[in-house]
C-alpha cells in the first residue's frame, strides 16, 4: 500500500512538472510569435518571397518586432505577405519604410527586414501596405556567375593563343621579345627620344624666360606696355599720318607744276625750252655786271673829287662813331 502511494506521488510530481514545462514552452513560443501581446497588422507586396514561411521573424532596424502571419498569391507576379507587429513599435514605422526579404545568417531562416523611413513622414496605421524591394536571389547570382565563367573561359583561350604566338615570335610583341637587333634599335630610339625630350625641356625653359622678360620695362615690349609711352607713340603716329597727308599734297602740287612746265605754261617753260631767251638773259646779266663795275669806279672817283670829299669823310666819321657806341 505504501509503495503504491509513493508511486502515485512520483507520478503526480512528474505530471505537474511536465505541465509546467509545457505551459512555459507555450508561453515562450507565444511571446516569440507575438501571440499574447497587443499587435497590429502590416502588409507588403513582393515579386518573390524566396522561401519565406509562416512564423518567420520580422525585424525593424535589427530588432525582432513581429512575425509573418500570412502569405497569399495575388497573381503570377505579386505575392502579399501579412505581418503582425508589436503595437509599441508600430508607431515608429513610417509610411515610407521599405521591406526586404533576407536570411538570418548564411544558412538561417528567411526573415523580413523593415528599413526605417524619414522622420518627417507620418506613421503607418493598421492594415497599411508598405513598399518592398526584392533582393538578388541565389539563382540570379548563379546565373551571373555562369556567364562570368563562360567569359573567363573564352578569355583564357584567347590568352593562351596570344601567349603561344608570342613565344613563337609572331606579331609585334613576339618580334620584340625574340629579335635582339630590333630590341637594340628600340633601345637606341628611346635614348634619342630621351635626348630630344631633354632638349625640348631646355628650349621650353628658355622660352619661358624670354616670355617672362617681355614684362621688363627695359626692352621694347615692356616699354610698349607702358600706357604713357603707348599714348606718345599713338600721338607720333597721328602726327606722321598728318605729315604724310601734307607731303602728298605738296607732291601733288609739284606734279601739277611740272606738268604745267612740260605743257608750255609759265616762265619756266620759256627758260627751259627757248634757247634764244636764255642767251638774251645771259647777255643782260653780263651787261649788268659791267655796269656795276663801272659804277663802282665812278663812286671811287667821286670820293677823290674835292667837291664830294667832305661828304664822304662825314660818312666815315659817323660810321666809326656808331661802331664805338
Amino acid at each position: 500500500m505504501e509503495k503504491s502511494t509513493t508511486q502515485k506521488m512520483r507520478l503526480g510530481i512528474f505530471v505537474i512538472i511536465g505541465l509546467m514545462l509545457f505551459v512555459l514552452a507555450i508561453y515562450f513560443i507565444g511571446e516569440k510569435q507575438k501571440m499574447f501581446g497587443e499587435t497590429n497588422e502590416l502588409s507588403a507586396v513582393f515579386n518573390n518571397v524566396s522561401g519565406l514561411q509562416l512564423g518567420n521573424n520580422v525585424r525593424y532596424s535589427g530588432i525582432n518586432v513581429g512575425t509573418v502571419r500570412g502569405i497569399s498569391m495575388i497573381n503570377d507576379t505579386t505575392i502579399r505577405v501579412d505581418m503582425i507587429i508589436d503595437k509599441t513599435v508600430f508607431k515608429h514605422i513610417k509610411k515610407n519604410a521599405v521591406a526586404t526579404i533576407g536570411s538570418d545568417g548564411l544558412v538561417g531562416n528567411m526573415i523580413i527586414n523593415i528599413t526605417p523611413g524619414e522622420n518627417t513622414i507620418s506613421a503607418v496605421v493598421p492594415g497599411d501596405i508598405i513598399k518592398s524591394v526584392n533582393r538578388i536571389r541565389t539563382d540570379d547570382i548563379l546565373s551571373t556567375l555562369n556567364v562570368t565563367n563562360q567569359n573567363a573561359a573564352l578569355l583564357t583561350v584567347d590568352l593562351l593563343k596570344i601567349t603561344k604566338e608570342i613565344t613563337q615570335g609572331k606579331g609585334t610583341v613576339g618580334l620584340l621579345i625574340n629579335d635582339t637587333i630590333m630590341g637594340s634599335d628600340l633601345k637606341q630610339t628611346l635614348r634619342y627620344l630621351k635626348l630630344t625630350s631633354k632638349g625640348t625641356s631646355e628650349s621650353v625653359a628658355k622660352l619661358n624666360e624670354l616670355i617672362a622678360s617681355l614684362n621688363n620695362k627695359d626692352n621694347v615690349i615692356g616699354v610698349l606696355k607702358d600706357t604713357a609711352v603707348a599714348n606718345k607713340i599713338k600721338t607720333i603716329v597721328g602726327n606722321l599720318e598728318r605729315s604724310s597727308n601734307g607731303i602728298n599734297k605738296v607732291v601733288t602740287n609739284l606734279n601739277a607744276t611740272i606738268t604745267n612746265v612740260k605743257d608750255g605754261k609759265g616762265a619756266l617753260n620759256y627758260l627751259s625750252n627757248d634757247p634764244e631767251l636764255v642767251r638774251k638773259i645771259d647777255s643782260t646779266m653780263t651787261n649788268i655786271n659791267q655796269a656795276s663795275f663801272r659804277l663802282n669806279e665812278d663812286l671811287e672817283a667821286l670820293k677823290h673829287n674835292f667837291l664830294f670829299r667832305g661828304y664822304f669823310k662825314k660818312q666815315e666819321k659817323a660810321k666809326l662813331k656808331a661802331q664805338k657806341k
